[in-house]
This record gives structure tokens, C-alpha cells and sequence, in this order.
């Protein structure tokens, strides 16, 4: 099996599900070898069996990302089985939806913790494995359209995606001696597990009355006209992983239709 990452260690939060799942297969079937990382071991270790079953190679890890150690212990992982590290895709995030005025002090907590802080302790315990190996590496975090533009319903959602953008140049600047790179992509409205409960939280804050109804109200501005699939992102997935983006730092990259023209 060879491919674009071929032989490449790479560590997938979020795996489990989702866009998660879809990029980790993505870059199964092109040559990585995997380390999946989820707070759902069940869902990592299902993840795992269908990549070996397709001929690949990957382990599964459970943990939390505002947990350094659970982090730490699945770069050592990757370590131990593989030999290294040399990508990171930081995709693990959560989405709990409240009116803006309604925003509770633990909501903001939540979602800051496991989208901001949670990337930046992933950054750091991959950057610290790349830095010993001497050998560089890529880092690539989830962004959203919400980390360029905000939204009244979900507020901390989106300071959590604008802080990536922070966490993505900040990297970018700070590891560019040790030849790691820092980037991130940012989907939209994508069919995934994480958008169809969001989808029902919405309707739950009643701002919408059937299931299905905020999906299709976010997705009527898309100019491609469609949602987007978790398969819609591998393609740039990817391309960050592979060394087709090696000259490319510190960047955030919309992978959503269409819907924020930046």
C-alpha cells in the first residue's frame, strides 16, 4: 500500500466518527499508519478494524484531549508501535448550543476547554516528539466557519474556533526553526454525527420546529448548493498531510461550499 502519506505516523483525535473517521480512512488508504485517538475507545477500536481489514495499519487509544497525559500517552503510542510521530490532526471538538444572552459561564468553560485548550495541548505533546526527533513534522487543527464569522446561537462555539486561528499562527511562528508546519481547515455544514445533534439542539432551544429544519436553513447559503460530506474534506486533509504542503504555514483553509468567501 503506497500513496501520499505512505509510512507516515499520523494521530487522529476524533476518530471515532464523523470527519474524524473519514480522514483517518482516507489517509489509511493512502499509506499512513495510524493512531486513533478518541474519547470513545468502542468507536476508535470499530475505526481500527475497518482499516486493517482494508490492509492498513493502526492502533486505537482512548482518552480525553483537555487530559495532558491521555494525549501524552497516545503520541507515545505512536511512538512505540511506529517509531514517531509526523502528523497531527487535531479534530476532536464539541458543540452545545445556547442563545447568546443565555450563554452560561460553564458552557464557555466546556467548549473553550475541549476546542481551544484541548488543540493546544495536542499541539504541544505532538511538537515536543517532533522537536526530539529532529526530523519536522505537520500540525493540523479543525477550524470552522464559525472561526471566521459568529453566530448568535452558539457563542462560545465560535470564540473556540476563532482561538484556532490564534493557536494555528501562533504554532506556526513558534515551531517554524524545528520544521514544523501548523495548519488548519474549516468545514461548514457537513452531514456528520456532531451537525444532525446540533441540528436537534437547535430545534430543542425552539428556534426551529422539526428535525432537519436548521441543517437546511445553515445549508440554503451555500453557493455550491449542496452540504457538504465528511468525505468533501479528505482531499484537503490530505494535501496538509502530505508534502504537497510543505511550504504552507499558519494558514486556515475553507473547505465549506462556499458559504464564508474570505
Amino acid at each position: 500500500m503506497g500513496g501520499r502519506v505512505d509510512q507516515k505516523r499520523i494521530l487522529v483525535t476524533g476518530a471515532g466518527s464523523g470527519m474524524g473517521r473519514s480522514i483517518a480512512l482516507a489517509l489509511a488508504a493512502e499509506g499512513a499508519r495510524l493512531t486513533l485517538f478518541d474519547l470513545n475507545i468502542d468507536a476508535a477500536e470499530t475505526v481500527r478494524a475497518e482499516v486493517e481489514s482494508g490492509g492498513g495499519a493502526a492502533i486505537a487509544v482512548g482518552g480525553n484531549v483537555v487530559k495532558r497525559e491521555d494525549v501524552a500517552a497516545a503520541v507515545a503510542a505512536s511512538t512505540t508501535s511506529y517509531g514517531g510521530l509526523d502528523v497531527l490532526f487535531a479534530i476532536a471538538g464539541i458543540i452545545q448550543p445556547q442563545h447568546f444572552l443565555d450563554t452560561t459561564e460553564d458552557n464557555w468553560r466546556n467548549t473553550l476547554d475541549v476546542n481551544g485548550l484541548g488543540s493546544l495541548i495536542c499541539q504541544q505533546e505532538a511538537a515536543k516528539q517532533m522537536i526530539a526527533q529532529g526530523t519536522g513534522g505537520k500540525l493540523v487543527l479543525t477550524s470552522s466557519i464559525a472561526g471566521r464569522q459568529g453566530y448568535p446561537n452558539f457563542a462560545s462555539y465560535c470564540a473556540s474556533k476563532f482561538a484556532v486561528t490564534a493557536l494555528v499562527q501562533a504554532a506556526a511562528r513558534a515551531l517554524a526553526e524545528h520544521d514544523i508546519t501548523c495548519n488548519a481547515f474549516a468545514p461548514g455544514v457537513v452531514d456528520t454525527p456532531l451537525w444532525r445533534k446540533l441540528d436537534l439542539d437547535i430545534m430543542a432551544l425552539g428556534d426551529t420546529k422539526a428535525p432537519g429544519e436548521a441543517f437546511e436553513e445553515f445549508s440554503g447559503g451555500i453557493l455550491r448548493g449542496r452540504s457538504g460530506t465528511a468525505e468533501d474534506v479528505t482531499g484537503t486533509a490530505l494535501y496538509l498531510a502530505s508534502q504537497d504542503s510543505d511550504y504552507m504555514t499558519g494558514q486556515i483553509v475553507m473547505i465549506d461550499g462556499g458559504m464564508v468567501l474570505v
